[in-house]
């Protein structure tokens, strides 16, 4: 209900932020790179909300911003040496108690193609779970 734009600059007392992560995109993109502090890096990760933004290009250049993609499934793939790495440090950083992942729904596996129609079809919100056994 309020502008993401003016809660950003309440937030940075005007400065704004320095990293935006953004896997939500469509009508929240604009503002959130509006709300970016001068040399921000803006990550674009999904578009959960639907559409994909247009963003004038102006933006970066004014505030001398990054807007960079970032794909961890490309990632996977493209960098398969450098996987193992990744998944040892997310494994200490959960098992520490740093990561607490939103489960919001859980299925048997004998529901799993209901699971995937939710994903497909975005009802779900954060991440399912499937229960073999």
């Amino acid at each position: 209900t309020e502008s993401l734009r003016q809660r950003i600059a309440n937030l940075t007392e005007g400065r704004g932020v320095d990293v935006v992560f953004d896997p939500v995109g469509g009508d929240y993109s604009e503002p959130a790179l509006r709300g970016t502090a001068w040399g921000a890096r803006y990550l674009v990760v999904g578009f959960a909300a639907g559409p994909i933004p247009k963003i004038g290009l102006n933006l970066p250049l004014l505030k001398e911003a990054a807007i960079l993609g970032v794909s961890w499934g490309t990632f996977l793939d493209k960098e398969p040496h450098r996987r193992a790495p990744h998944f040892a440090r997310l494994r200490k950083l959960y098992q520490a108690g740093h990561l607490h992942p939103t489960i919001t729904a859980t299925y048997t596996i004998d529901r799993a193609t209901e699971a995937l129609q939710d994903l497909a079809e975005r009802r779900a919100a954060g991440k399912i779970a499937v229960v073999i056994g």
